[in-house]
């Protein structure tokens, strides 16, 4: 047998033995699950070509590649035009996804938080790099210069920035959440919004909470409503069941609770295909944030993992 063969096989066996890692890099860096694959094939199609022979750290080598292929797709004019507009949220992915991981600490679970996700928008592409390669994956300053090729100090410099921008910006309050407690406040909603209970939804929701939703994909922007009035106004209206949303939708949907990027959430689950997401941000025992996702191509991979997940009996079996 063809010696190159046998080293293009045992190539190709250490690629795939980080794939997770290197997809769970660029799904932080991107905030979708469809471009960070497509990010890590793009790193494989330069792996297969590279003289890997001159190649001393792959794991540092395939992480420069595939950081960088995700900067340049954030930087690209077509992608600051989809996300300036208003109409992006992050891709949400189901727990246990390996696209989440590292997953060890909390701040590595906050890094792939939607709420942090969201907000790492705001920062510049290198800051975003740093502050995931730094937070997520405690790569050090000197790593982190050689991937990006600035200097120890500029990547110092851009955390200190990302950090402040991230911390300031972001819900204080939380730290790790209870899990029976959060699961609690989420069936409550779901029950005082099914049922029309406008105090009681009140009650469950901060001060300054806000709700958003992709509009199932039809419309341009992303759906915007706050105060707790509002935001109670639009659950009851949302989570009643009526005939008609039953006929849009195919059929009587099952709710289910579960978690997503490591917070709680309610599945619309029709027969084994999710249908729509809604995510819940907690702070001190009080929903701060709603996130309604619908539109089909932002539920691919959760889908998909749903369709080989063994759910819990749903909290609504005939939506």
């Amino acid at each position: 047998m063809d010696s190159r063969t046998d080293d293009d096989r045992f190539d190709t066996r250490l690629f795939e033995a980080g794939r997770n890692r290197l997809a769970s890099l660029a799904y932080r860096l991107l905030g979708s699950a469809a471009d960070a694959e497509d990010a890590v094939q793009d790193a494989f199609l330069h792996w297969q070509s590279a003289d890997r022979r001159l190649i001393r750290a792959p794991e540092a080598w395939l992480t420069k590649v595939v950081t960088n292929l995700c900067l340049d797709r954030l930087r690209s004019a077509q992608v600051r035009r989809e996300r300036a507009v208003g109409a992006w949220l992050p891709e949400p992915l189901l727990d246990g996804d390996p696209m989440l991981g590292p997953a060890g600490t909390f701040e590595q679970r906050e890094s792939v938080s939607l709420a942090v996700l969201t907000l790492m928008e705001r920062l510049s592409p290198v800051e975003r790099a740093v502050y995931v390669l730094r937070e997520a994956f405690s790569y050090s300053h000197a790593e982190i210069a050689e991937i990006l090729d600035v200097s120890e100090s500029a990547s110092q410099q851009h955390l200190h920035r990302a950090r402040r921008h991230v911390t300031t910006e972001r819900r204080r309050g939380g730290g790790e959440l209870d899990p029976a407690a959060a699961r609690g406040i989420v069936e409550e909603f779901l029950a005082a919004a099914s049922s029309g209970r406008t105090e009681r939804l009140v009650a469950l929701l901060t001060d300054d909470v806000t709700a958003i939703s992709d509009g199932a994909g039809l419309a341009e922007k992303l759906l915007r409503f706050d105060t707790p009035q509002r935001v109670a106004s639009i659950a009851r209206a949302g989570f009643k069941s009526t005939p008609a949303k039953r006929r849009l939708a195919g059929g009587a949907l099952a709710v289910h609770y579960q978690l997503v990027n490591d917070a709680p959430a309610l599945l619309f689950v029709l027969g084994d295909q999710v249908v729509g997401c809604v995510t819940f941000d907690i702070v001190d025992g009080r929903i701060a944030t709603v996130r309604g996702i619908a539109a089909p191509a932002r539920l691919v991979r959760l889908a998909e993992a749903w369709r080989r997940h063994e759910p819990e009996t749903p909290l609504v079996a005939e939506w």
